[in-house]
């Protein structure tokens, strides 16, 4: 039995790739650790997509959306981003949930390659990239907070 003081709060994050067409969603195990891909979500409508986000949020007992946000390369904010900032509010809203952003730079590409050194078509495969792209940057998330988390018990230590 873990004393009190040293158990880890559980997390349940949602990571999210946005797109125009499909939102590739990840989650992860209840320690924080591991991102793993649930489903891509075709996009009809948004109130169709706050339905099957609402699903997979009750089910997995989410308690924070991490939404991949598409800084252009000298790290500004274009209009895709925007879009991007647009729909995660709307979203959070709805879902009665806080949202962090990630950095996605590159996600999209990392995922291709991991399908590339699959031997699985990228062509062939939009909904998977979709949704190891999400993998990508709720793990990002979850390293970073992981990390922030070392540093300040570091910091309690001494």
């Amino acid at each position: 039995m873990i004393p009190q003081e040293q158990a880890k709060p559980f997390i349940s994050a949602l990571g999210l790739d946005f797109g125009r067409k499909r939102i590739g969603v990840a989650g992860c195990d209840r320690t924080g650790l591991i991102a793993t891909g649930i489903v891509t979500i075709e996009r009809t409508s948004f109130d169709r997509d706050v339905e099957q986000m609402r699903e997979i949020v009750n089910e997995r007992q989410v308690q924070i959306l991490v939404m991949g946000l598409p800084y252009s390369m000298d790290g500004s904010l274009g209009f895709q981003a925007r879009q991007v900032q647009k729909f995660a509010k709307r979203l959070a809203k709805a879902l009665n949930l806080p949202v962090e952003y990630v950095d996605e730079r590159l996600t999209s590409f990392q995922a291709e390659q991991l399908l590339i050194a699959e031997n699985r078509s990228p062509s062939r495969h939009k909904g998977l990239i979709d949704r190891k792209a999400a993998c990508l940057i709720l793990q990002q998330w979850l390293d970073t907070r992981r990390a922030n988390s070392r540093s300040s018990m570091a910091a309690i230590e001494y």
